[in-house]
């Protein structure tokens, strides 16, 4: 066997592996995000002196959030409604 049927049979056996472990982008992205969430989370318990506060950090946090969200979410459903009634404007003013 020379350096030649070696290299071969190894690029052979790369592409086999590599086929049977295909990944896949969502399921990447998704372990992804949960790492980088949980290094904020110990980041959080380095930064609070425990894993306790740390998490009271991010309840404090979302309630916050929370509270926010349906005003925000009006204030977006109402600059889409404008959006739309000045478009129909300008599209009838066009036709007219």
């Amino acid at each position: 066997m020379d350096k030649q049927d070696l290299r071969e049979a190894y690029e052979h056996g790369r592409r086999d592996e590599r086929a049977r472990r295909k990944r896949h982008p969502i399921g990447m992205t998704l372990t992804f995000a949960f790492a980088l969430v949980g290094l904020v989370l110990l980041a959080l318990a380095v930064i609070n002196g425990s894993f306790g506060r740390a998490g009271e950090v991010v309840d404090h946090s979302l309630s916050i959030a929370a509270d926010r969200a349906p005003s925000a979410a009006a204030n977006a459903g109402q600059a889409v409604r404008d959006a739309t009634d000045s478009a129909r404007a300008k599209a009838s003013d066009a036709a007219g």
